[in-house]
């Protein structure tokens, strides 16, 4: 299953720990079923890993007006946000 990795700064990181967590739904119309990984720096930098089911499902919602909302009302600093599509592996 593809992962991807989204990486940001956001203005609070408690706050925006809390409001992530209320995005079930919108999460699951990306097809993201499966548990994301949280972990968050020191200068409110925040990284997420999710595993969509549908790479292009998760990205048409990624970009819709929702997405926008909920990342506004959660704080995230859109201009560092970056995202990586897990797409090649390396077994040691």
């Amino acid at each position: 299953m593809v992962k991807v990795v989204v990486t940001c700064q956001v203005e609070d990181t408690a706050k925006w720990e809390s409001a992530f967590r209320t995005h079930g739904e919108l999460f699951r119309s990306q097809t993201v079923t499966a548990p994301i990984g949280i972990a968050i720096n020191d200068g409110n930098e925040v990284a997420v890993c999710f595993e969509p089911q549908d790479l292009g499902a998760f990205f048409e919602v990624l970009e819709a007006p929702a997405s926008a909302e909920a990342m506004a009302a959660d704080g995230v600093k859109v201009e560092t946000l970056k995202v990586f599509v897990m797409d090649k592996e390396f077994q040691p």
